[in-house]
């Protein structure tokens, strides 16, 4: 069990580790490259952070346990909505615009989708490729209309040397699958000598431990008064997770989502879409009490999936 406890806690490091590095070595490539600010923040940076819950699903998928992928999705999602952007609330409390609508319409089109995958409880790589082609397309309408106050990273800790962000992307590459791999090894052990099904695990553990890096970034975006990159980062990241490493995931394990995310999670998930959403139509900011009432959902939720 202490084999198992550390792998976990070293694949949880490597993947926060690995991320970072892989995110600094992506966006000085790009800029290196004149690739512009906006392609940067939605493509490069939106793939590069989403590579931890990436690594972690494909490595759970080819390791037959697509329960902790698709767990792994759903709670990173929970985490993004709950967690994440209620500490990054209690940080600083983050000033709506109104800019994040269409994207946040997306994700919650793209939650229903996956609700209504995990309900039918169909599967297929038919299924995985269209959710692929929907983040292409995603990204494509995205890029041709960035509107008129388009979300962009803080770029400003990027690499300007194209050799060391070579290094940095490369290394961090090798680093988050390695933790990946580690990460996913010490959860299937665990949830094997606690007797804790592989979703729980997914949902729990993996979810929180691939989010590590948002949450860092968030948390620093605060503390420099930038809280409103998290909305974005938030959204973003929620869309990724569905269309690119769910289509990932499906195509890779082509079969149907675990029969018990159908129900109680998948209708937080949509909950937590469908109220973001309506905070962008008619609230002007997410303060701090309501910061504490999210991060404190997310503490029931995850009391509840063990219990």
């Amino acid at each position: 069990m202490i084999e198992a406890i550390l792998l976990s806690l070293g694949g949880l490091v490597g993947l926060a580790i690995g991320g970072e590095l892989l995110v600094r070595g992506a966006v000085g490539i790009a800029q290196k490259l004149g690739v512009s600010t906006l392609f940067t923040g939605l493509v490069i940076v939106g793939f590069a952070t989403s590579m931890p819950e990436m690594v972690a699903s494909v490595q759970a998928s080819l390791a037959g346990s697509p329960q902790i992928a698709w767990g792994n999705i759903v709670g990173s999602n929970l985490a993004n909505t709950l967690l994440i952007l209620g500490v990054s609330a209690l940080v600083a409390p983050i000033v709506l615009s109104g800019s994040g609508r269409r994207d946040a319409v997306v994700a919650l089109a793209a939650t229903l989708l996956l609700w209504g995958l995990a309900l039918a409880q169909i599967g297929g790589v038919w299924i995985g490729i269209a959710l692929l082609a929907g983040i292409l397309i995603y990204i494509v309408w995205r890029y041709r209309n960035p509107g008129a106050a388009a979300e962009e990273d803080d770029l400003d800790e990027a690499p300007s040397n194209g050799v060391i962000a070579g290094i940095l992307f490369v290394v961090g590459l090798g680093i988050l699958v390695a933790g990946g791999d580690a990460l996913v090894t010490g959860a299937i052990t665990l949830a094997t000598i606690f007797e804790v099904p592989e979703t729980v695990i997914g949902l729990t553990v993996v979810a929180v431990g691939t989010s590590l890096p948002e949450l860092a970034a968030s948390i620093a975006a605060a503390l420099r008064g930038k809280s409103g990159l998290a909305l974005g980062n938030v959204v973003g990241s929620n869309i990724y997770n569905i269309l690119l490493i769910g289509g990932t995931t499906m195509t890779i394990a082509p079969f149907a989502l675990p029969a018990e995310l159908a129900g109680l999670q998948m209708a937080l998930l949509t909950a937590s879409a469908a109220g973001l959403l309506a905070l962008l139509w008619y609230a002007k900011s997410i303060g701090r009490v309501l910061g504490a009432l999210l991060v404190a959902g997310f503490a029931a939720n995850v009391v509840l999936v063990f219990a």
